[in-house]
Order: C-alpha cells, then sequence, then structure tokens
C-alpha cells in the first residue's frame, strides 16, 4: 500500500506529479483509490494542488477532511506565486509550498522547483532523484530487478551514485524490511577484512579479545554491498567466491560453516576484464557477481538529472525549510553548460560552496564555482573566490 496519495483535481499537477514519482520508482495511488483509509499502511501523505477543483485547501472543512480520512500530513502545491516559500498550518501537518513557475510550462527551472516540492516529503524514502529519460529507465529496469535474487554488479565513475542504485534495490526488494549493510573494500586493511566480512572466534589471532559474528551474518536476510570489489585482495577473493556459491561462511578461527540468506551487490570504478586479464580479480568471482550487470552514466551524458539533484541537495543541506536556498535560472543554466568530470560528487561540492557564497536566499549564477577553477588557473582559493565576492559587495 502506498503512503503517497494524489489528488486528480487539477490536471497539470497531476500529470507532472505522476510522471516524476515514476521516474524516481516511487509508487503512489490516487484519492478515489484510497478511500476509506487502509488501517495496513500507517502513513498517508496526500499530495494536491492549491488549484484543485475538489475542495479549498484552505478551508476548514479540507481540515476535517484530512482528519476524518486519518491523512498524516498534506503537502499542497501553489504554483505561480511570486516567489519560493513554504509555509505550515497544524504544527506542520498542512505544509504549502509556494513555487514561482506554472507546471503547464516545460523547462528546467520547472523540474527545478517541482522537485523541491517533491523533496519535502520523499526525503526520508529511498528514491532516485532523475528527470533524464535514460536515467528514469534505469529506475524503471532497477524497479523490476529488486524482485529477484540475483547478484548485481554496478559499474560505473566515480560519483555516479552507484550505492544509491544499490540502496534502490534494496528498498524495492522483499527484504526492505531487513539489514541493507555496505562494506568498502577499499578502506578496510587487507589483513583485516576477512575477520570483518565472515566474522572470527574469541582468540582467533591478536587482539581477538571476542567473538564477532562478521557483517555477512548481520546482513542475514538482507542485503550486503560490497563497495569497489575490484579492490578486493586476491586471497580473500576465493573465500568470497565460496561464500556466494555455498551460501555459508566460515570465522576466522573456526571450523564451523555457517548458513547465511543474503543477497549480494557490488560496486567497482574499473574495467572488470581488463582487471582478470591482469590478474587482479579472479574471473569465476567476476562472473558470480556478475549476474545481472547495471551501469551508471557519467553526469554530463545526463544533463536533465542535473536541476532534480540540485533541488535535492539544496534540501538535503537546509537545517530547516526556512533555510533552503533556491537556484536563479541563470545559476541553473551556468550548472546546466558544465561537462561535470566530478560527476555528482562534484555538483554537491558546487551546490554547497553557492550556498556559502551566496547573501541571499536565491543563489546566482556568480556563486557558481566550478571545481576547475579552483585547482587548475588561480594561484589560491581567494583567486578564484574574489571575483564571486566583489559581485556580492560592489
Amino acid at each position: 500500500m502506498s503512503n503517497f496519495i494524489l489528488d486528480l483535481g487539477d490536471e497539470a499537477f497531476f500529470n507532472a506529479t505522476c510522471s516524476a514519482f515514476s521516474k524516481r520508482g516511487v509508487d503512489w495511488t490516487t484519492v478515489d483509490d484510497q478511500l476509506p483509509r487502509q488501517s495496513a499502511n500507517p502513513e498517508r501523505y496526500l499530495i494536491i494542488s492549491a488549484s484543485t477543483s475538489t475542495c479549498d485547501v484552505y478551508s476548514d472543512e479540507f481540515e476535517i477532511f484530512l482528519r476524518s480520512n486519518k491523512f498524516t500530513k498534506a503537502f499542497i502545491l501553489v504554483s505561480s506565486a511570486p516567489k519560493f516559500e513554504i509555509t505550515e498550518k497544524r504544527n506542520g501537518a498542512i505544509k504549502f509550498v509556494n513555487v514561482p513557475v506554472a507546471l503547464e510550462e516545460k523547462g528546467q527551472i520547472v523540474d527545478f522547483f517541482l522537485s523541491l516540492f517533491l523533496e519535502q516529503f520523499l526525503g526520508k524514502y529511498v528514491n532516485l532523484p532523475c528527470g533524464d529519460p535514460e536515467t528514469a529507465d534505469l529506475v524503471d529496469l532497477l524497479c523490476r530487478l529488486a524482485g529477484s535474487n540475483a547478484s548485481v554488479l554496478i559499474n560505473g565513475p566515480t560519483g555516479t551514485g552507484k550505492e544509491v542504485v544499490a540502496r534502490l534495490l534494496h528498498a524495492k526488494s522483499f527484504r526492505k524490511d531487513e539489514p541493507f549493510i555496505a562494506v568498502n573494500c577499499a578502506a578496510i586493511p587487507e589483513n583485516m577484512l576477512e575477520s570483518m566480512l565472515f566474522g572470527h572466534e574469541k582468540g582467533a589471532f591478536t587482539g581477538a579479545m571476542q567473538a564477532n559474528s562478521g557483517l555477512f551474518r548481520a546482513a542475514h536476510t538482507g542485503t550486503i554491498l560490497l563497495d569497489e570489489i575490484s579492490e578486493m585482495p586476491m586471497a580473500l577473493q576465493s573465500k568470497l567466491l565460496r561464500v556466494l556459491q555455498e551460501k555459508v561462511v566460515t570465522p576466522v578461527g573456526s571450523t564451523k560453516e555457517v548458513t547465511i540468506d543474503v543477497r549480494v551487490l557490488a560496486t567497482t570504478n574499473r574495467n572488470m576484464v581488463e582487471e582478470i586479464h591482469k590478474n587482479n580479480f579472479r574471473e569465476d568471482l567476476f562472473y558470480r557477481l556478475n549476474v545481472f550487470p547495471i551501469s551508471t552514466c557519467s553526469l554530463k551524458l545526463r544533463p536533465l538529472d542535473i536541476p532534480v539533484i540540485s533541488a535535492h541537495l539544496l534540501t538535503r543541506n537546509s537545517l530547516n525549510a526556512k533555510t533552503l536556498k533556491i537556484l536563479s535560472p541563470k545559476a541553473l543554466d551556468r550548472l546546466m553548460q558544465h561537462d561535470w568530470p566530478g560527476n555528482v560528487r562534484e555538483l554537491d561540492n558546487v551546490i554547497q560552496r553557492a550556498e556559502i557564497l551566496s547573501y541571499s536566499d536565491t543563489i546566482d549564477q556568480t556563486n557558481i564555482v566550478f571545481d576547475n577553477e579552483l585547482t587548475l588557473s588561480p594561484r589560491n582559493t581567494m583567486d578564484a573566490l574574489n571575483s564571486k565576492l566583489y559581485a556580492q559587495v560592489g
């Protein structure tokens, strides 16, 4: 049963919102399909436009409607407003999000403001912010793949959201209420990785003062993500292969096998065929992990994702709704024209930097400073920032 219930009263709002939900892999339904309340659903968010023809969202009758149908919260989009603003009623149970665009229009700035609205209630739910058709196709594939128990190898450049893909696979699977354990294989010292993954017995090695069950057993009935699997030492790869084949782990210092039920996901930013040819990775382990390969693309190949991801980052960075900053159309245009060699990770840097440089609630194009402007041409950071600072003061 879906948490998100859309009202049909405003056709432009309904079409734009359900399209955005579908692209992100968010389950939703309509008011007509949801009434009366289904007791199995703990939260019910009504998503509605202020321009709806079915009711007056500012009236007392609307509040009575929410209470009688046991909606947890109502999120109301007010389009064509003078400025971006978020206001609340009933201690936040009713939230109005005013945006200075009309949904009947098309364009990047409309996508940006619609995404700011969606972020008000999607923030705590696992979803993949996207506006590009190719990314939406990937989300659709992930939603279908989530119903399988097959191992998945996610390949793509650094900073393209491979872990977000893995989390979405878990959130859409029948294991969604079970543990999701992410392990960075490159960050754990080689001599510790085996015991971290498979556990150890008390006294198995110096410093093993007590037994440890390990991360595979911690993920039992859930999902484990082996991040940067290509960095795993060869000696450990053969042990991992046995775990995948036999569904058992053997803790360090023990001869007893422990049965596990875990879905295994892995990520890499390397060409695994080349790693196999270099004898850096076992071919049999590669094929065991690569049951279903998934690839993530560079951000420059999916520019229509930029407005949506920017809205997500701005919302995530804000301490509360009143401190939320927005992008001006010119600032968004500047972001759209960049090549993004650092992908989403670089976009995150640029957004955070712009929030600091902006003196108002609106980020202008003068506040946008790309990573290469700080590392390639200027003598120091202040040389790159001075023009931005003077633009605000002068």
